[in-house]
């Protein structure tokens, strides 16, 4: 018996040595340049360049250049932002339009081991000041057209950074330029084309530096990664089971976001990309015509444009053109107007704190059996996560804990994921409030459908609380675009003696229709709850940003 508890004693510890031998053998196994390779999107570039260099990469007008000719430009470009002395870690600004120019950017700057920056076109000089010194731009690239804005920015700080110019062709403004600036085509002329670009040691390295709205004060810098980046495109990819080479229309700024990081997904597919200078309903039709265009994306707000425009102007397609929305909640009705067009469209949502959207209504087989009404209204909703999205939660801001799945209880969307940012460039205090408990808080009000899908009720900041009851200015939004007479509309919250508070809604008219606001009025009853129907409506147009959300903190300033 002893004996034969001893060699149970052996035999226990023996394996005990060969568990913890093997627990050490595993964790002594590192990495090496073989087996790992930081992730950057630059890498995308070359990829595509090697095995499709002859396909079409950039149309513009009557510039086109194949994959071949964007990297060479890319490289050159790189090279001549290095000899002008950018490098590791220094932010290039880029005020630009949808032009070659910002495509290129989104490649070239980051080749440096620069951080590249694209500043709203629509912004004032003095916040086009603060971003500029905030961010401590040493290169700024600046076209032309909005050379002026730039101007009166670059007075208002003391470090200034190297100016260069893109010099466009196709713009119709062309203010004359007194400073001393380089060229951009300059850049990829003088540019070596064998340059060996600064190798990536680091995935978390920043790579872009994007600024929030800032509705209610000083912007914040958003900080991406590359790893983020590589991770955006992947997750696209999949989450809109995107085909190779799409034919790519951009109407997403390439400012806001970084486009959606589209610039860098389509490289990843050999895409063709369509490059956008301007918005017009119009102009949009003829081009999706004129370039087969496969995909797009856009704000709710350009889909609305192109179902009110002129119908002189539209164009219907007998083929299937995908397109993702993102931005605000779009109205269902908005998504069932697309239909007529031939368009297939995803709705997605997310912040530019998460890259873009990190949340898709991902669509049901069983949703085809619903009428075309009862679809957009699944569609329209904020959905489940992506592909690389870890978690995305709707939480109770008191307890923490995630709302029941009962299409009612409202609580806060917080994420967690390789897509959200590094933090607040030099803001310590507001990077710990939105990364409180080990989540990214949202700050977007929200309910989970009894199917899991998430549905967005409204900004913390935009509910309305009407004697002690919750008013989602969205839901009433979606009721008045029912109406056959309204364009667009915005709902807020206007001061009242008796409730505190009441919906007060803005419109803007679809051109050629007429409307009082005792008829819209009586619309919303008949469609929600009497105490959530607007109590005044405002007839007008609707300030919006440049991204085409409706700016609600200028709307209240217009309640009297």
């Amino acid at each position: 018996r002893d004996l034969h508890l001893s060699l149970r004693r052996q035999r226990q510890m023996c394996i005990r040595d060969r568990v913890c031998h093997m627990k050490k053998t595993y964790k002594d196994i590192g990495h090496n340049k073989a087996n790992y390779v930081p992730l950057t999107p630059i890498s995308f570039l070359h990829r595509t360049a090697d095995i499709y260099g002859e396909r079409e990469a950039i149309i513009y007008g009557d510039k086109r250049y194949n994959w071949r000719q964007c990297r060479e430009r890319c490289i050159r470009i790189a090279s001549s932002l290095v000899k002008s002395g950018i490098g590791l870690g220094d932010t290039v600004a880029v005020l630009a339009f949808n032009t070659p120019e910002m495509f290129e950017s989104h490649f070239a700057v980051p080749m440096t081991g620069a951080v590249l920056n694209t500043i709203n076109t629509r912004l004032d000089a003095d916040t086009v000041a603060y971003i500029l010194e905030f961010g401590n731009a040493k290169a700024l690239i600046v076209d032309r057209e909005l050379f002026p804005l730039a101007e009166k920015a670059l007075a208002q700080i003391e470090l200034k950074p190297v100016l260069i110019l893109i010099d466009d062709e196709t713009a119709e403004v062309k203010p004359s330029v007194d400073q001393d600036v380089m060229d951009y085509e300059e850049l990829v002329n003088s540019g070596d084309p064998d340059f060996s670009c600064p190798q990536l040691e680091d995935e978390w390295q920043a790579l872009a530096l994007n600024f929030t709205s800032g509705t209610t004060g000083r912007p914040k810098g958003v900080v991406y990664h590359h790893r983020g980046a590589y991770l955006m495109s992947m997750g696209t990819v999949a989450g809109w089971e995107l085909p190779r080479h799409p034919r790519y229309l951009y109407c997403v700024p390439m400012f806001h976001c970084n486009g959606w990081c589209h610039a860098w997904t389509m490289t990843l597919m050999a895409g063709t990309i369509v490059c956008m200078r301007s918005f017009s309903p119009k102009l949009m039709f003829e081009l999706l015509e004129c370039h087969q265009i496969t995909h797009f994306g856009g704000a709710p707000v350009v889909l609305n444009m192109l179902a009110n425009a002129p119908e002189g102007e539209q164009k219907s397609f007998d083929r299937s053109i995908k397109v993702i929305t993102a931005g605000a909640p779009p109205p269902a009705k908005v998504l069932e107007s697309m239909k007529k067009f031939g368009f297939e469209v995803m709705h997605v949502y997310g912040l530019t704190e998460t890259y873009g959207h990190i949340q898709q209504s991902a669509l049901q087989e069983e949703w085809l059996n619903e009428n075309q009404t009862r679809q957009a209204e699944l569609l329209a909703r904020q959905g489940v996560r992506f592909p690389m999205m870890e978690s995305v939660r709707v939480i109770d801001p008191q307890t923490k804990d995630p709302v029941p799945a009962d299409g009612e209880t409202v609580g806060e969307i917080v994420m967690r994921g390789n897509t959200v940012m590094k933090g607040y460039l030099n803001n310590d205090k507001a990077t710990a409030e939105v990364f409180e408990d080990g989540w990214f808080h949202s700050g977007d009000l929200a309910v989970v459908q009894s199917d899991g899908y998430i549905q967005i009720k409204d900004r913390a900041k935009d509910i309305i609380i009407s004697g002690g009851e919750n008013i989602s200015s969205v839901e009433v939004e979606n009721v008045l675009y029912r109406h056959h007479a309204v364009g667009e509309a915005a709902v807020v919250a206007m001061p009242d003696d008796t409730w505190g508070e009441v919906p007060c809604a803005f419109i803007e008219l679809k051109r050629g229709e007429t409307a009082e606001a005792e008829q819209i009025i009586e619309f919303c009853t008949e469609h929600i709850a009497r105490f959530k129907r607007p109590k005044k409506v405002i007839f007008g147009p609707l300030p919006k940003t440049a991204t085409g959300k409706i700016q609600k903190h200028e709307l209240r300033k217009r309640i009297v």
